[in-house]
């Protein structure tokens, strides 16, 4: 568990080199990431990864989603993504890369473990930056787990200075640079309104009304805060949040193209759009990209806490469920400070999804009329 930069893949790397290039060599191999894609690029051909860790009399060869040692030893290229691969295939050990940004990962670390079933000793290692994930709580947890920490202040010398100063100067000290940076793990704020175990995923279902929730800047261009945007719909008697649209440093016109995008990628009723900063700019850059999409301009006349809280209290009485993937949303709502601020920075994302939730099922949004276009 361990910083950016500190060099966990190198050490997966490596272990999966001694185990596959051994006296007594392990065979065969699952090498596990949050997608095909990023398991190949970093694990297998990054500049930390396998074959670049390998003398080249011992390099293994990559074909398709397998890799083969000179030695005969196999290993296999899997995604944390589709939890159903695992059914079938049989290993000896495996390497889990970030497990905790693998979007099911408490369902794909399982069905792993029922192929774990090779050789005299099954064994695996999971390499990760820290969030308080329930898997990782769980690992942690378990008397079988052995934990090394590493942060990236111990790898400096393999680290570009600018990255240094940059990066880790900016963040050093702060809630997130310990767990980006010393690989902490980062429990939930104590008086935080959203902790992690309130996130209840919402599996597929029937919806009612779908509606785009736009919290927009107050500037654009590349220093402006985000743009917080969230799709969420009525399910039953609560909500599911859809997906998340938010972008930064996008110029207006950039920004209502995105909520547009979400709009119609979901077949929403409408766009629900604050206008405190930018009044009827909103509506007329919205607009601009499609005059027919009906927007609702609401103001807020409360601080972001005191919104927030009905709608943190919706989430402690289960009606509130999460589509995957939603993570950065999640992260930033159980950051989320008596101050308004989230870990330093503007609440964008917790300030859509208030909206949208305030907007389906609490009935308090104020709305400022809209002058349809006939």
């Amino acid at each position: 568990m361990g910083g950016r930069g500190s060099g966990k893949t190198l050490a997966g790397a490596q272990w999966v080199r001694d185990l596959a290039t051994g006296e007594s060599p392990v065979s065969p191999i699952a090498l596990v990431g949050e997608t095909m894609t990023e398991a190949i690029a970093v694990m297998v051909k990054g500049v930390s990864g396998i074959l670049s860790v390998h003398p080249d009399e011992q390099r293994p060869v990559l074909k398709g989603t397998s890799l083969v040692w000179p030695n005969g030893v196999e290993a296999t290229v899997l995604s944390a993504s589709d939890p159903d691969r695992f059914r079938g295939p049989q290993f000896a050990a495996a390497w889990c890369d970030e497990v905790a940004k693998w979007p099911q990962a408490e369902e794909a670390w399982d069905m792993l473990q029922f192929g774990l079933r090779l050789g005299d000793k099954p064994r695996q290692l999971a390499t990760t930056t820290p969030k308080p994930t329930k898997l990782l709580r769980r690992l942690l947890a378990d008397e079988h787990t052995v934990l090394t920490r590493m942060k990236t202040e111990d790898n400096r010398q393999y680290l570009a200075e600018g990255f240094l100063e940059a990066v880790v100067g900016r963040y050093r000290g702060s809630v997130l640079g310990r767990q980006e940076l010393d690989g902490e793990l980062i429990e939930d704020l104590p008086d935080a309104l959203w902790n992690r175990d309130m996130f209840r995923r919402f599996r597929g279902g029937e919806l009612g009304r779908v509606v785009v929730a736009v919290d927009p800047p107050v500037t654009g261009g590349p220093k402006a805060d985000a743009c917080g945007i969230v799709v969420t719909g009525q399910a039953g008697e609560g909500a599911a949040v859809l997906a998340d649209y938010t972008a930064s440093g996008l110029h207006p016109v950039n920004w209502a193209r995105r909520a547009v995008r979400a709009f119609r990628d979901f077949e929403a009723d409408c766009i629900v759009a604050e206008v405190n900063q930018g009044g009827d700019l909103v509506k007329s850059v919205i607009a601009q990209v499609d005059a027919s999409v009906p927007v609702r301009a609401v103001r807020a006349n409360r601080g972001k806490w005191l919104r927030a809280e009905p709608v943190a209290a919706l989430y402690a009485r289960g009606l509130v469920a999460h589509a995957e993937g939603l993570s950065a949303l999640e992260d930033e709502m159980c950051a989320f400070g008596a101050d308004g601020r989230a870990d330093g920075h503007s609440p964008d994302r917790v300030d859509a999804l208030v909206w949208a939730v305030t907007e389906l099922l609490l009935g308090e949004v104020q709305v400022v009329p809209r002058v349809r276009r006939v």
